[in-house]
């Protein structure tokens, strides 16, 4: 008889560069893709315009990450919550952890590479993209569709936006900073999702009702007495995305006499330029010159041992270890 199941588990993620020298084809291939660049007749001018912006943009992009300490923590950070979730699954399933990042590296090709020297009997695809959309989840799975067909049971977690113990790690996070508060029932919530073009919506991307549930889940488990908003922020050319912006919120808020702000990152599970920069320098330096006395950011979950259960139980559930109710679609 043979022993248990072996599980092979992929973590998908958006990917960063990792140094100066990576931004540029970084940018490259970011805009490269169709699921973010699409208009008409865009499969004949992408390419030339994925490589205008990328290197039109990446002087500026390259001083940001300057800034953070020269390169993007997202590789780093995904592949401890890749490690924490594979110990955390150690006593329920034999399993192996794997990470996928969309457009720089691990990259898909890289982890089949690495998939195809383990053993497994079964795969679970799990995007570390809480809220499905088809720019993130999407376009990570038709990568790696495209490049890769198993022959073994496959079992697709894409969404986690409602899971009770990944709203819990959120509500642990914003506490972790209240409590370090003097006056932490006048500061103002303002949760921050990264925004989407209207295209992506209009085109029936459930991406904004998911993060304005997730919102709504948090403030009933934070039952905070604090005033709040969601804002969208990342917004890159001409075309119309969700509002509002992070930059106008906080205009708003400082005209209205608001001198208190949490910013509460909604749908990033790990520190990177938009919360690490856009947040925390540009946000910052933002409400500060416009009268806000106290700018807070929540960290990111990054390896959050209630993230980390609530991967692990999505795992379990998605191949038939564990009972219940979930939002594992399979």
């Amino acid at each position: 008889m043979g022993g248990p199941k072996k599980i092979a588990i992929i973590l998908f993620q958006l990917g960063g560069p990792d140094s100066q020298a990576a931004v540029e084809p970084f940018l490259y291939r970011l805009f490269c893709d169709p699921d973010i660049i699409n208009f008409p007749g865009a499969f004949l001018a992408r390419k030339p315009l994925a490589k205008l912006i990328s290197t039109t943009r990446s002087k500026v992009v390259r001083l940001h990450y300057a800034e953070i300490g020269g390169g993007s923590p997202i590789r780093r950070l995904t592949e401890q919550q890749a490690a924490a979730l594979q110990l955390e699954l150690r006593s329920h399933i034999s399993a192996r952890t794997m990470v996928a990042m969309r457009y720089w590296h691990p990259d898909t090709p890289e982890a089949i590479a690495t998939l195809e020297t383990v053993p497994y009997d079964e795969l679970v695809l799990l995007p570390l993209y809480p809220h499905f959309s088809f720019a993130t989840t999407g376009s990570s799975l038709k990568e790696w569709n495209r490049l890769y067909k198993p022959q073994v049971p496959v079992h697709l977690i894409d969404h986690f936006y409602d899971h009770p113990d990944y709203v819990a790690a959120i509500v642990d996070r914003v506490n972790g900073v209240l409590q370090e508060l003097s006056h932490p029932d006048e500061v103002h919530l303002l949760f921050s999702a990264h925004s989407l073009p209207m295209t992506l919506v209009e085109k029936g991307d459930p991406y904004p009702k998911q993060i304005q549930e997730t919102v709504q889940l948090v403030r009933e488990l934070g039952a905070w007495p604090n005033p709040h908003g969601l804002c969208f922020q990342s917004k890159v050319g001409p075309q119309k995305w969700l509002r509002p912006s992070l930059t106008d919120t906080i205009e708003k808020l400082a005209r209205s006499g608001i001198k208190r702000v949490l910013v509460v990152p909604i749908s990033f599970l790990t520190e990177h330029i938009e919360t690490l920069h856009e947040i925390n320098i540009e946000a910052r330096e933002q409400a500060e010159a416009m009268g806000i006395s106290e700018f807070h950011m929540m960290p990111a979950l990054n390896d959050s041992p209630l993230l980390i259960r609530a991967l692990a139980d999505l795992v379990l559930r998605a191949v038939g270890k564990r009972n219940g109710v979930s939002s594992v679609a399979s």
